[in-house]
């Protein structure tokens, strides 16, 4: 298990620190007409294999905010999402939102289009995915014959998320939630999939995290459709067979274990810094993707 290595949160005037992710501060408000409410707060950090690493990426927390925003506008009739507003102290102004406290479901509830990543492995080893059988001859970055929903338990910080079967999410959370989360999933990630590819890119995967309100209504929480939490492939150059060129972190990772780095994954001890040119680049690939779906410019 890797330490997360996460630096301390900054203090913040009118919230108190409640907690700190791989990426996000999480606080609580504690004056003003929103106070008992929460303050997420998307840092510069990136995180790889599980390591929090030293180097930052410049306006990364602006990006995935600004990103997530425009995606919740997009979903709101398929979903309501947890932002009350985008009125937060100017220390963290641009990259923080206000959001309301929700119960969130124990389970990252994740959709692929495409054979990738750990859906691929698993592919490898069994044919299924999550407990669903997929067809023979699927190879890396194939296309599914339908979207599937793949849920993962959440990992404390520095564990691996593990996939797990929809029988085992019915176990956790109840037959309907289950049902309700993984058709919630699907429909998300279909119309966001058709949007994303309406500007050129592809959708491969994504995971979304959904709470309840006080009053059970399903909520879409944390944040949403960014290059985080998601794998962005450019439409044109897809090709079955081969890893695909991606507008996420993918560099980030192909330069931890490269010679170059000297770095072993495998290894307890914490990966190097980043060079200037995979921080320059990584920040460039996080840009395109925001101004070709948004359609705005950073």
């Amino acid at each position: 298990m890797a330490e997360p290595n996460i630096p301390p949160a900054p203090a913040i005037e009118g919230a108190r620190h409640l907690h700190s992710g791989k990426v996000r501060d999480l606080y609580e408000i504690e004056t003003g007409e929103h106070a008992g409410q929460l303050l997420m707060v998307a840092s510069d950090r990136i995180s790889s294999f599980d390591w929090v690493l030293d180097s930052t990426i410049p306006d990364k927390g602006e990006i995935l905010t600004r990103m997530s925003l425009w995606w919740f506008d997009q979903l709101t009739d398929l979903v309501p999402h947890h932002v009350l507003s985008t009125d937060v102290p100017e220390a963290v102004r641009g990259r923080a939102v206000i959001c309301e406290r929700l119960e969130m479901f124990p389970v990252e509830c994740v959709a692929r289009g495409y054979l990738t990543g750990s859906g691929l492995a698993d592919y490898r080893a069994t044919g299924e995915v999550c407990g669903i059988a997929l067809p023979p001859g699927l190879e890396e970055a194939s296309r599914l014959p339908e979207p599937i929903f793949t849920p993962a338990t959440k990992a404390e910080l520095g564990d691996h998320d593990e996939n797990v079967s929809y029988d085992a999410v019915v176990r956790t959370v109840g037959e309907e939630t289950a049902a309700s989360l993984r058709e919630l999933t699907l429909a998300v990630y279909e119309r966001a999939e058709g949007i994303a590819r309406e500007r050129g890119i592809i959708l491969a995967d994504t995971k979304f995290e959904f709470g309840l309100r006080a009053d059970d209504v399903m909520v879409l929480g944390d944040e949403v459709l960014t290059p985080d939490s998601s794998r962005f492939w450019p439409a044109a150059d897809w090709q079955p067979g081969r890893t695909q060129a991606s507008y996420d972190k993918q560099n980030v990772r192909n330069w931890l274990t490269s010679p170059e780095s000297g770095w072993d994954p495998r290894s307890d001890v914490p990966p190097p810094a980043l060079p200037p040119a995979v921080v320059e680049h990584t920040r460039a690939r996080y840009v395109e993707a925001y101004e070709l779906l948004t359609g705005e410019r950073f």
